[in-house]
């Protein structure tokens, strides 16, 4: 069971720029994807970036192309997503969530049966 935890969330103002980070432990990397989620209140999570631990691919949701980038550091188990250009509808909570299941490219970005999920970190874009 891998255990996940996300932090670098915070205010920030339209056009601006935040880097999250997602540790793990319990994990190796052998196998599997992590994928980044945003959850606005009363609403379902939305994926909006995968990445394949072995492979390095990468999967992006259309809203976030050209503005946002993840990636990893194996050596210390870390996932990232760089968030350039935000906008206030990026606001949300963010979560990371990780699995190694065979996914199609759209189910990537479905948070059903995700094996692991991080306690999530909140992103506000606001002047």
């Amino acid at each position: 069971e891998v255990q996940l935890v996300e932090s670098g969330g915070g205010l920030v103002q339209p056009g601006g720029s935040l880097r999250l980070s997602c540790a793990a432990s319990g994990y190796t990397y052998d196998k599997g994807y992590r994928t980044w989620f945003r959850q606005a209140p009363g609403k379902a999570r939305e994926g909006h970036a995968t990445i394949y631990f072995r492979s390095g691919s990468t999967y992006y949701a259309d809203s976030v192309k050209g503005r946002f980038t993840i990636s990893q550091d194996s050596a210390v188990n870390y996932v990232y997503l760089q968030m350039n250009d935000l906008k206030p509808e990026d606001s949300g909570r963010y979560y990371c969530a990780q699995d190694t299941s065979t996914r199609s490219v759209s189910d990537l970005f479905s948070p059903l049966n995700y094996n692991g999920w991080g306690q999530g970190t909140q992103v506000t874009v606001s002047s």
